[in-house]
């Protein structure tokens, strides 16, 4: 079982450091998966007997890590996936992408249609069956011109499948070890990792926010604003 790094808890909330490389919820790979090691360790720390409620309120892709928050009790879900609906969620990224950007700051937006078969999506029109509009902004932060990558914050607006990745790549911009969408780095971690939360407390009603800077994102260092 995996060590599990909890960034805060109370009785209608648990706020932990989601792993890299462990899915969100239980899939078919039957592999451990974040639900699971936080109910084992709920039942420990409590000495809980059977089956321990935890609410999944939003995801994050396997190979992304960072700060993520699941609720205690199905009061706390139920309101919190409410947010999550009205956009109240603020949710922040770092990434490391291909390339220059034109603009150091903007906003992207597009219409996304995901490909069940092949777990992917694509930027599509907006008449497209099933497409859903997608938003996030953007800031550089750093680019390095002797590797061509750029260290970037997102500001995610709407959580669609693989948005940032997809949004990223349709312009040129795939994030680095992103398989998927082109990414440079074959067979390196995925550069893309969230590092802010904010939410209101379900109960309490405060706002509360979280950030995690990881010491690198995929297989670069991060230092204030610097890779290597």
């Amino acid at each position: 079982m995996q060590k599990l790094n909890v960034l805060y808890e109370d009785n209608h909330v648990i706020v932990v450091e989601k792993i890299v490389n462990i899915p969100s919820q239980a899939d078919k790979t039957g592999d451990e998966d974040m639900l699971t090691i936080i109910k084992e360790y709920l039942k420990e720390k409590y000495n809980k007997p059977g089956n321990v409620y935890l609410g999944l309120v939003h995801r994050l892709d396997r190979p992304v890590g960072g700060v993520m928050i699941f609720a205690k009790t199905s009061k706390a879900a139920s309101r919190l996936s409410e947010e999550v609906r009205a956009k109240e969620f603020k949710k922040k990224y770092l990434v490391i992408a291909n390339g220059k950007f034109e603009n150091n700051k903007g906003t992207m937006e597009d219409y996304l249609v995901k490909n069940e078969a092949k777990n992917m999506s694509k930027v599509t029109s907006e008449n497209t069956k099933n497409a859903k509009f997608a938003s996030l902004d953007y800031e550089v932060i750093k680019y390095d011109p002797e590797l061509n990558l750029s260290v970037v914050k997102i500001n995610l607006h709407t959580g669609r499948h693989h948005q940032i990745r997809v949004q990223l790549s349709s312009r040129n911009h795939s994030i680095y070890g992103d398989q998927k969408y082109g990414g440079r780095g074959h067979g390196k971690q995925i550069c893309l990792w969230a590092y802010s939360l904010e939410f209101t407390h379900p109960v309490s009603k405060e706002t509360l926010k979280f950030e995690l800077y990881p010491e690198k994102i995929g297989s670069w260092k991060i230092l204030e604003d610097c890779i290597y």
